[in-house]
């Protein structure tokens, strides 16, 4: 860790990508004390650049999250390298294990994002990235006009392959292990010049560092230099095991996902989430747009609680011990006197 971490914040967010730094922003801003542990491993990696982030276009992933720890910094926010073990509840609060030691919280905003789960097809992973895409929006500008092929992992490779056609008239359905299109998704796919190759996909073929074709499980190769695939995609929770909140199957069927109502709130009071690890769709832009959202509604939450605890010290006879558990409480590491 390259910072000095306390034992006590508002606040701890999980994951130190867009959707946890911009939570962690909003909430330095609001003058509340938080802790965002990284662990270094944002899902976008291995991509040159960002799209689709208004007035941000192309930045490099490793730019926009330096600049975000940065601004965090600003206000006073604490960003540190790690992995959490473990949350706990105590008391009305929450422990939370970094690097082996426990930071207690008030709430915790989790923003840890998810795991790609790729087929078992030879050199995917390796290209992951690269010329191995899933997201059209996110990629689709820099491989138009490609030679594209679609592998089909489910219901929703049709679609993925109709939404590619938008940016190559060159793209190739292979049908692998997911079931044959429908009669009306097979005219679909006609009407739009879409072949579909039936068989397994066993491996692709990689000539200088490139994609040159797929090859399948009879040993034919059909020539593509960019392939796309839908990923099942899993939240990753194992750290909240201990409270009961884990990820659940996502309507569309793509994954698991931690179920959250419009604010960002869980089933577990006091713990918010934020980004991929709830919306597996979201891109940048629309992750970060969660973490503001749900850091504004944890500050929310916070003003009620410090409100009835200043009234139950209101009505109580004063004493020292009483005004030192407020302060405390309201003001944090901006108190003064007792």
């Amino acid at each position: 860790m390259t910072e000095q971490v306390r034992d006590r914040y508002d606040v701890v967010v999980v994951g130190g990508g867009a959707a946890g730094l911009n939570g962690a922003l909003m909430l330095a801003r609001a003058r509340r004390s938080v802790l965002v542990v990284d662990s270094g491993a944002p899902r976008n990696a291995p991509a040159d650049g960002v799209h689709g982030l208004f007035a941000r276009e192309g930045v490099s992933p490793v730019e926009l999250l330096e600049r975000g720890r940065a601004e965090v910094r600003s206000y006073g926010g604490h960003v540190v390298a790690g992995e959490v073990g473990a949350v706990v509840r105590e008391g009305a609060g929450f422990a939370v294990e970094v690097a082996g030691r426990a930071v207690r919280a008030r709430r915790v905003l989790v923003a840890s994002g998810l795991v790609d789960e790729l087929p078992d097809v030879a050199g995917l992973r390796e290209r992951w990235g690269r010329d191995v895409v899933h997201c059209p929006y996110c990629h689709g500008w820099e491989v138009r006009d490609r030679a594209i092929g679609v592998l089909a992992t489910g219901p929703m490779s049709v679609h993925q392959a109709l939404l590619f056609r938008q940016w190559s008239d060159d793209v190739v359905l292979f049908a692998h292990t997911a079931p044959a299109p429908t009669d009306e998704q097979a005219e679909q796919l006609a009407a739009r010049g879409i072949r579909v190759v039936g068989g397994e996909v066993a491996a692709l073929e990689v000539v200088d560092d490139r994609i040159a074709g797929m090859r399948l499980a009879d040993g034919s190769v059909v020539a593509r230099d960019t392939v796309a695939v839908a990923t099942r995609m899993v939240a990753r929770t194992g750290f909240l095991d201990a409270l009961g909140l884990r990820p659940v199957p996502h309507p569309s069927g793509m994954g698991e996902h931690v179920a959250v109502d419009a604010t960002g709130r869980t089933e577990v009071p006091g713990v918010w989430a934020a980004g991929n690890v709830a919306d597996l769709s979201a891109q940048v832009g629309a992750s970060a747009a969660a973490g503001a959202a749900a850091g504004a509604h944890i500050n929310a939450d916070l003003v009620l609680e410090d409100t009835r605890l200043a009234v139950d010290a209101y009505r109580a006879p004063f004493s020292a011990a009483a005004e030192s558990r407020v302060a405390e409480l309201v003001a944090g590491n901006r108190r003064h006197g007792l």
